[in-house]
């Protein structure tokens, strides 16, 4: 069996899940359960980064001891995967000291046994929530990185280990030109390659104790040093499936063969990852997919502004797969959007009550006591779904399943089939039972629980009524 291996970006956990964690989190889910459906072995893998220096200020003006911190904002991520319906195979910790310390520690050595690891002095200007240091040129006019408009770098200087980065530039830049190394959209493997193009500096890779807190994987064989927060939390990605003390499990999925991030960490995905695995002498990812960002009815999410949206609470209100449709149809993955309550409600009344939950429904009462075929799963080339897999376009693959339950109404409606009898009442009503069912099969990866109650309602031979998928919302 051919298998398949997913990640999501690692979230930081110095606070609770917002809708844009949900959004990737749904669309990294997708992604698992097309290939699912397609009987690949898949296993999909998140976790929390958890040894970022910005977790323990949150944990000290908490006045909380940091394990206890991230621990519980880890629960609220995991649960939130569980309130989406997301099937995450593994849920990695940064802080694990069992699997993740000594797997970072190895792929450490592994660099370092290659002569990528040296020791020196450095200053320079550091974003604590890049976890990241900047040159002058990467700034704004008012010294700001533009991930974090608004918070002063700090100025920083110690002695710190750093990686061979330059080393690496020529060999990056030629797995991404060969595909080898695939990154989607192409506007944003453009961006990198413009990036090397303007020649790599080494990156430090460790921090001291004092300014890490004491918090984070120690280096080897220095006790005096943390490691750079990017360097253990990109290695989540092969510390969850084994690297370092289940090799036959890690053999078995890596590499990945899709990384699922926003485009704010591009950087570290496709350009320090590749070089730290070449170091290490490991295979690449196969394909980064960078998505883009949404505001909020216009604004970026801020806790200032007092606009960051609670993902769980619409759960509990709507329902986990209204959320994921509005994420998924209404924002495409290359383009930033914008998250609206008002726009929410019109989406789901417009598109899930009034167009697909009423045509379950009036295909449903049509049909009662007549005797039809019972269901046989379509082929894949007979769904839209045969669009999705080479560029994982969620709105646009939704847009083509829409348009046959759009197709489903006409046909009901021109033909009247509420006044039909006899053999041409049964004749089209199986067409239309036919074409829902491929509707439930198509809407399988994005909406899983609807597509199971539709399959459920519509697999026998006699089909029967139901409640509403999705009531109206007033």
């Amino acid at each position: 069996m051919k298998k398949f291996y997913i990640t999501c970006a690692i979230p930081y956990v110095n606070s609770v899940p917002h809708v844009g964690h949900a959004l990737e989190f749904v669309q990294g889910d997708t992604i698992a359960r097309y290939h699912k459906l397609l009987g690949q072995e898949t296993l999909l893998l998140c976790g929390g980064d958890e040894n970022a220096l910005k977790n323990v200020q949150a944990a000290e003006k908490a006045n909380i001891p940091v394990q206890q911190f991230i621990d519980k904002n880890n629960i609220k991520f995991f649960e939130l995967t569980n309130a989406l319906n997301c099937q995450f195979g593994v849920w990695q910790k940064g802080s694990d000291i069992t699997h993740h310390f000594p797997s970072s520690q190895k792929l450490w050595e592994l660099c370092e046994k290659n002569g990528d690891i040296y020791k020196k002095s450095y200053k320079g200007l550091y974003c604590v929530g890049c976890e990241m240091f900047y040159t002058h040129d990467e700034l704004n006019e008012n010294g700001e990185c533009f991930e974090h408009l608004g918070k002063k770098l700090v100025n920083v200087s110690e002695e710190n280990y750093f990686f061979n980065l330059k080393k690496y530039e020529q060999q990056i830049k030629n797995k991404i030109l060969s595909g080898e190394l695939q990154i989607i959209p192409e506007k944003r493997k453009n961006e990198v390659i413009s990036f090397l193009n303007l020649g790599l500096e080494d990156i430090s890779i460790s921090r001291s104790n004092q300014r890490a807190k004491n918090w984070g994987v120690p280096v080897p064989h220095d006790d005096t040093q943390k490691m750079y927060v990017w360097f253990d939390a990109l290695n989540i990605y092969q510390s969850g499936i084994g690297f370092g003390w289940n090799e036959a499990m890690y053999n078995k999925w890596w590499p990945a063969d899709v990384h699922v991030i926003g485009k704010g960490i591009t950087r570290f995905h496709v350009v320090y990852w590749p070089a730290f695995l070449l170091s290490a002498g490991l295979p690449l990812p196969k394909k980064i997919f960078v998505h883009e960002y949404f505001t909020v009815d216009g604004q970026k999410m801020s806790k200032t502004l007092g606009n960051v949206i609670d993902p769980v609470e619409l759960i509990k209100k709507y329902g986990a797969d209204p959320l994921r449709y509005y994420f998924l149809a209404k924002f495409s993955p290359f383009n930033d959007g914008n998250f609206s309550h008002d726009e929410f409600k019109k989406t789901y009344n417009a598109d899930l009550a009034n167009g697909l939950g009423n045509l379950i429904s009036r295909v449903a009462k049509m049909c009662e006591g007549l005797t039809l075929t019972s269901y046989t799963p379509p082929k894949l080339a007979d769904t839209p779904l045969i669009e999705f897999e080479t560029s994982y376009q969620f709105d646009v693959t939704l847009k083509l399943i829409f348009e046959k339950i759009k197709a489903s109404d006409v046909l009901v409606n021109n033909n009247q089939v509420w006044i039909l009898t006899g053999n041409a009442k049964q004749k089209i009503l199986q067409t239309l039972v036919d074409q829902i069912r491929v509707i439930g099969y198509s809407l399988q990866p994005f909406l899983p629980e609807t597509a199971d109650k539709i399959l459920q309602q519509f697999s026998g031979s006699k089909i029967s009524v139901e409640p509403s998928l999705f009531p109206r919302l007033i």
